[in-house]
């Protein structure tokens, strides 16, 4: 079953066995009837297991070529998760470049337990080795990352984490399982944030997990049901319902993305432009080899350089919206300084790029031209 035909029908069972519904029903029910003691049709309690979570889980798992499926209510919800996967002692190789709410959950939240991470640059994968030791349990990967835009190689992470007999987890929200399906090319977990694309339409929360692997399936099943960070049956249908046109925005996105990312290029107000298309994008082959697109994400400089400046275009937009988060069907605009990475210390943030004068925009599915008209007014 190839992907456009996975994104609607993927995981799914279209027979409903009480009146033929062609969606799975929302069962918003906490509990369900037991005929004797431990005696249900596979559903005991809500937390545990609901239909409608399951439909989604099966239809998650299917369009990322894995096995196994977990959602829960965020994304900062599964990767927390990931990381209860571990014990005081073991350390996590990330990527520098990532989103401020995983940043601030590894540092504030579990190295308080005991776990030691290392940020580093890890477009060279060759620089990751020299920070495994024989604590090291898992190499944590963007790609692209937010808000650089930087390619990792997958597969080369992939042997690393191979090599030293460690966890490879990618988290796949910019690109989708529409564009790049790491677990194909060696990843052990992938991560969404299904709030984003999957969802689509900027109306629900939700994070999630594929795996292919049963026992690590269950160690995390054991965590999404002991810890209960779950989403609910509601949720759960409307992320189902964006992912059967998952394919077709991701379509209007990449057009739309390409079409932006050039504009912005030529404009003399405007900065660098970081989107992975271009040929002179740093890993920019590396890109084209696991990725079939390269995505409506860009972020660019503006060329006077300042917070003052940045604030003025994001302040000016009319048809990109500023606001968080990105991935729904309308664009938006925002500073990521302020915004979404401002729980990055400024000197941290700076290394990798986020500086005060960078705009991210998460390009949406509207006119070309109104976008474009949109920008050049903001940038005057």
């Amino acid at each position: 079953m190839k992907f456009n035909t996975k994104a609607i029908h993927g995981g799914q069972d279209n027979t409903d066995p009480a009146y033929g519904s062609v969606m799975p029903p929302i069962y918003q029910t906490s509990t369900y009837s037991q005929t004797t003691p431990g005696g249900h049709k596979g559903y005991e309690y809500s937390r545990s297991a609901n239909p409608t979570r399951t439909a989604l889980e099966k239809s998650i798992a299917s369009i990322e070529n894995g096995e196994y499926g977990l959602a829960f209510g965020s994304g900062l919800a599964a990767i927390d998760a990931v990381m209860k996967l571990f014990k005081p002692g073991d350390e996590i190789v990330s990527t520098n470049d990532l989103y401020g709410g995983s940043y601030r959950l590894f540092t504030k939240i579990f190295e308080n337990m005991g776990l030691k991470f290392h940020f580093i640059g890890m477009q060279d994968a060759a620089d990751i080795e020299k920070y495994i030791n024989e604590n090291t349990k898992l190499l944590w990967v963007e790609t692209p990352t937010n808000p650089m835009m930087n390619i990792i190689d997958i597969k080369a992470c992939s042997k690393i984490a191979k090599k030293h007999d460690i966890l490879l987890a990618v988290d796949n929200t910019f690109a989708t399982p529409y564009l790049q399906q790491p677990l194909d090319l060696g990843a052990d977990i992938v991560m969404h944030s299904a709030t984003k694309y999957l969802g689509g339409h900027s109306d629900v929360v939700m994070g999630s997990l594929v795996v292919k692997d049963k026992e690590l399936s269950e160690k995390l099943y054991f965590i999404q049901n002991a810890s209960g960070a779950v989403c609910g049956p509601q949720d759960s249908f409307l992320v189902l319902r964006g992912i059967k046109t998952l394919h077709l925005r991701m379509q209007r996105h990449c057009e739309n993305g390409e079409a932006i990312a050039k504009y912005l290029k030529g404009h003399p107000k405007v900065g660098k432009v970081y989107w992975p298309g271009f040929e002179d994008h740093p890993n920019h082959e590396i890109a084209k080899s696991q990725m079939s697109g390269f995505g409506g994400m860009i972020s660019f400089t503006t060329k006077e350089g300042t917070l003052e400046s940045a604030v003025s275009v994001v302040e000016k937009l009319h048809v990109f919206t500023l606001a968080e988060s990105l991935g729904g069907v309308e664009s938006l605009a925002g500073h990521p300084a302020s915004m979404t990475h401002a729980s990055i210390p400024k000197e941290e943030r700076e290394k990798t790029g986020v500086v005060d004068s960078l705009i991210r925009l998460s390009v949406g599915v509207e006119d070309e031209e109104d976008l474009i008209n949109d920008l050049k007014k903001a940038l005057g």
